[in-house]
């Protein structure tokens, strides 16, 4: 039964496990952090999750994460959930262009990266690349919001665009969960536009637009719910949001930090196994070369949306919400406080395990996982089924948390 190992042995292996970080200042050093580098050798992609999407020290700690993958290991990519449309005004940016970095991010159509800490990342990428021999890309690789992918679309096509574009139109507004999904005929016009562009002369960007309407246009007629899953929002979107990674790393040389919802990123499934992760996407294509790392708490407070009548509505701010740590024993977050008290990084792929902690490692467990919503009674009991031996490679671990920092 869960929990009825030896607590000891398991808090030992993990304390042993456990690598200390110095803080979650970036621009502290990656010192700290040296003994990870074993863990990702001949890894290619690094998904770095969250437990929810409202966390400052989510932002922080992934932050010095990805200082350690540019600076020590060549990592050449942060690839975000976020609007693959709309990101490219931050990679502009980053890339050394002159817009204005509060405006790309409100741009990229989350709240969730419309914050301080994003930003900080945003220019930390720019000031790195001033003097880097390879600049680092920042790449959005969710199909949600395509309406720079319209208007780039509009003035490629000229006289040809409202006939083709028109029926597209509904799409930049779409916001998926909000009202019904739109006509499945809309995905057909998305590929008519794909379609046509393979007949004439466009620049080289111009197909790689039509491929995001046409995935926004798959999923914005897609219901969230369906007796057959596989006709779902959620199987098509983490497919999208696979494939969108693999096409970063078309150049053999490209490595590949992304950013995610631990929900996305663990080697697993939704939905009682029958909805494939994006994880699980990735670890199914390049194997060993996929490290996934979960980054969980223990207690604080986090930003989400709440619902009201069980809808949400997108104007609304979001709130800050509170969780205490739970310190039952199929908790994964309770293990990890007990076992070593700061923020750390536990490798679980490599070295030996002792029988407990491979037991352990194997249970069904829970975690906490919020998305951009929770619920005003029920949040401080909503967690997301686990076995780690099985959806992720390593966590990362932060005692304490604080909400995200709007702009």
């Amino acid at each position: 039964m869960p929990g009825t190992m030896n607590d000891d042995e398991v808090a030992k292996w993990l304390k042993t496990r456990a690598i200390p970080l110095n803080g979650l200042k970036p621009g502290a050093g990656t010192a700290d952090l040296a003994s990870f580098r074993v863990a990702l050798d001949g890894v290619r992609v690094v998904g770095l999750g969250e437990a929810t999407h409202g966390t400052r020290e989510f932002f922080l700690i992934r932050h010095r994460l990805l200082e350690f993958l540019v600076e020590e290991l060549g990592f050449t990519t942060l690839a975000v959930e976020a609007s693959a449309s709309a990101s490219r005004a931050v990679d502009d940016y980053v890339q050394g262009g002159s817009g204005d970095p509060v405006e790309a991010l409100a741009g990229l159509g989350f709240w969730t990266l419309h914050t301080v800490e994003m930003l900080a990342v945003v220019e930390w990428l720019r000031d790195h690349n001033r003097t880097a021999s390879r600049k680092v890309r920042f790449a959005g690789i969710d199909p949600q919001h395509p309406a720079a992918s319209l208007d780039a679309l509009r003035a490629y096509l000229g006289d040809d665009a409202p006939g083709l574009l028109d029926p597209l139109a509904p799409l930049a507004a779409k916001r998926l969960g909000v009202g019904p999904p739109l006509d499945r005929r809309i995905e057909a016009d998305a590929r008519r536009v794909e379609d046509f562009l393979a007949g004439v002369s466009v620049p080289d960007e111009a197909p790689a637009h039509a491929r995001i309407v046409c995935q926004s246009a798959d999923l914005a007629s897609r219901p969230l719910r369906h007796p057959d899953p596989a006709q779902t929002v959620s199987v098509a979107r983490d497919r999208y949001l696979a494939d969108n990674v693999d096409l970063l790393l078309a150049d053999p040389d490209a490595k590949v930090a992304l950013w995610a919802h631990n929900g996305h990123v663990m080697a697993g499934s939704h939905s009682g196994g029958s909805v494939p992760t994006m994880g699980l996407h990735l670890r199914q294509r390049y194997g060993e070369a996929y490290y996934a790392l979960g980054v969980l708490f223990g207690a604080g407070r986090f930003r989400a949306r709440r619902p009201r009548f069980g809808k949400v509505d997108p104007a609304t701010p979001p709130v800050a919400f509170r969780v205490p740590l739970v310190r039952r024993p199929t908790i994964v977050e309770a293990r990890l406080a007990t076992a070593h008290p700061g923020d750390h990084v536990i490798d679980l792929r490599s070295g030996p395990r002792p029988e407990a902690a491979a037991r352990w490692l194997g249970e069904p467990l829970h975690m906490r996982g919020y998305g951009a919503v929770a619920r005003r009674f029920t949040y401080k009991l909503s967690y997301m089924p686990t076995v780690l031996s099985e959806h992720f490679d390593g966590i990362a671990f932060v005692p304490e948390t604080t909400a995200s920092t709007p702009l």
